[in-house]
């Protein structure tokens, strides 16, 4: 159980529970809403023990204390909203609906992964959930964004692309060129930056140069722009539904920053963690600005839930991840034979292009 006492945290006296988008939540919904927050933190903590015990290769990039982000913007979405986003990934893919099984046997490189065994912890990937990675270039999963936002205007789809980055990849070229056409061309995609404020491990003020915050710089080219905070999920669902809809209305583009914070390194193989900030401000983070906890006390505050239920549902949550882990280890790895597969998607259809090599041209 994660604590909800009273003296630990302190609720935004800012209260977005008033917002159209949200007052419309059922009882339901806001316990789905925490079953969700809930399955990310439980599944990375059983992954970080997998991968402290070497059972895991790769790198692991943890989500936990980022909880709120995802799982605030997309509960957002509709059949034509979309998803893509950087190496973080773990929250965004649960968020969207995949099964813990096929997310924990990727981390272990096993064939019943989400990318069969070939991707692991950066990229997973479900095309039927319009969930597109996971990916391990920083800022590259930008301009792939614009792309699927270019993509719904092409075909007349009310949609938008939700494209998730980290505070970082926000000095890549590839960011501000995506910038630049889609306010040209007027494209439905809102770039989330979730700020944790370390990027790889350098504080904000010694990378990025800003006069009051990074989203601002959407300025400079004619976009909106709007600054959320990370651990009040009632916050981060009235803003993002604010720019859902200037997408889905209006075909622009918005920049949305949301204030968060990672309690583990850039990734768990991250060893000056504790060193580029203090032990006592992670403690502090985890005891007074826990997403988890806050939505909690809300939940028992407006009766909602009692601790116990809360208690029960943490349980079962636990239990899935548990028998996740087991699905993982007990799955075989890929056979060496399909190590050509799953390459190039026209070789593996037995396409034209896949054959020939030839995409848009002829001889």
């Amino acid at each position: 159980m994660i604590s909800v006492t009273e003296e630990e945290v302190a609720i935004d006296p800012v209260d977005y529970a008033q917002a159209k988008i949200n007052k419309s939540l059922s009882s339901k919904d806001k316990i789905g809403l925490l079953r969700e927050m809930l399955r990310i933190r439980r599944f990375e903590q059983v992954a970080l023990k997998f991968y402290n015990q070497g059972v895991m290769g790769g790198f692991l990039h943890l989500y936990i204390g980022q909880e709120a982000v995802a799982v605030g913007t997309i509960s957002l979405m509709g059949d034509n909203d979309h998803v893509i986003t950087a190496y973080r990934d773990h929250g965004h893919a649960l968020a969207v609906g995949m099964g813990m099984n096929e997310c924990m046997a990727e981390l272990l490189g096993k064939a019943t992964g989400c990318s069969r065994g070939k991707g692991g912890s950066m990229h997973y990937f479900a095309p039927d959930k319009n969930y597109w990675g996971g990916h391990g270039i920083v800022g590259g999963q930008t301009p792939l964004g614009l792309g699927l936002a270019y993509a719904l205007k092409y075909k007349g789809l009310k949609g938008c692309c939700f494209c998730y980055m980290g505070d970082g990849a926000v000095n890549q070229g590839a960011y501000h060129e995506s910038l630049n056409l889609a306010a040209l061309w007027k494209l439905p995609v809102v770039y989330v930056i979730e700020n944790n404020k370390y990027s790889m491990g350098t504080t904000i003020d010694r990378s990025s140069a800003m006069r009051n915050c990074l989203a601002e710089r959407a300025d400079g080219y004619g976009i909106v722009w709007d600054i959320a905070n990370g651990e009040d999920l009632y916050e981060v669902r009235a803003k993002a539904h604010n720019a859902l809809e200037r997408a889905h209305k209006h075909s622009l583009p918005t920049v949305l920053e949301i204030d968060t914070y990672r309690y583990y390194g850039h990734s768990v193989a991250d060893a000056n963690a504790k060193k580029y900030r203090s032990p006592e401000e992670i403690e502090r983070y985890k005891a007074h600005h826990d997403p988890l906890r806050l939505w909690q006390k809300r939940l028992v505050d407006e009766g909602v839930m009692t601790v116990e239920e809360i208690e029960k549902l943490d349980e079962s949550i636990k239990d899935e991840a548990n028998a996740a882990a087991q699905f993982a280890l007990d799955s075989e790895f890929p056979a060496p034979e399909t190590i050509f597969e799953d390459v190039y998607w026209e070789v593996d259809n037995n396409t034209e292009a896949g054959s020939t090599g030839r995409h848009f041209f002829g001889d």
